[in-house]
């Protein structure tokens, strides 16, 4: 679960620094976690949006995203938006922080997924 907002601060979950996380993983999951509605836990800024603040690619925003998802860091949802004439387009995705507890769970299984392959 996020931690509540501090002033012009968030915090990060120590866990996700023992995870095996790439820098820019990292950089986008802190992202999210500042962009994100702390009751919600949902936010929902564009690739352009966070490429700019990250100083990444469109390409590079999508593999960082799919890997957090495999991660179970976040999961992402699909948007519709409805124009003034009525007409229904694509939205931006919408992200969801997952609690750290299943992400942290998922790591493990992994590990053990990896240990049992190398004996």
């Amino acid at each position: 679960m996020s931690q509540p907002k501090q002033g012009n601060y968030f915090m990060l979950p120590n866990e996700i620094f023992n995870m095996d996380l790439s820098s820019g993983e990292i950089a986008l999951y802190a992202f999210l976690m500042r962009m994100e509605d702390r009751k919600t836990y949902n936010c929902y800024p564009s690739y352009k949006t966070i490429g700019n603040a990250l100083r990444m690619s469109k390409n590079t925003v999508m593999k960082y995203v799919r890997q957090l998802e495999e991660k179970e860091l976040i999961e992402t949802e699909h948007t519709i938006v409805e124009h003034h004439n009525g007409s229904l387009r694509n939205g931006n995705l919408m992200f969801r922080i997952l609690p750290i507890k299943q992400a942290i769970d998922a790591f493990h299984r992994r590990q053990l997924y990896n240990y049992g392959r190398n004996k």
